[in-house]
């Protein structure tokens, strides 16, 4: 019989991939080609790189049932920003996308609302 926190663990998991899924969409909607999801770079992972033309985007989706934690684009921390960081260059340099525009996007939903965040931060080797 699995645990309450098994049970709590699989269940965020779960919700997270939706809400992945919807973000997938949204960038869809804006013509962008889903090229990844959940790729993997050792313990790191980057929710979904979408594309279009000459540019990747390499996007992190947080969500929250409420803020009373704070907002969820708060926990892209610095820590998560270099692991994304990290993780984007890998996938550059593994498939050869040397000559293109790349950023970083974060796609949040509080109580299933999404709010997108475009360029929300640099690339860091910190």
């Amino acid at each position: 019989m699995p645990s309450f926190n098994q049970d709590s663990k699989n269940n965020r998991i779960k919700t997270g991939r939706s809400y992945e899924k919807l973000a997938a969409k949204f960038f869809e909607q804006k013509k962008f080609t889903i090229i990844e999801r959940n790729y993997q770079a050792g313990h790191k992972e980057i929710d979904l790189i979408a594309k279009k033309e000459n540019l990747v985007i390499f996007v992190e989706v947080k969500s929250a049932s409420n803020l009373k934690f704070g907002h969820p684009v708060e926990r892209v921390d610095k820590k998560k920003i270099h692991n994304l960081s990290q993780a984007a260059l890998g996938y550059l340099q593994k498939n050869n996308f040397a000559n293109c525009d790349f950023r970083f996007d974060v796609v949040t939903f509080t109580n299933g609302e999404l709010e997108y965040f475009p360029n929300a931060f640099e690339f860091t080797e910190d």
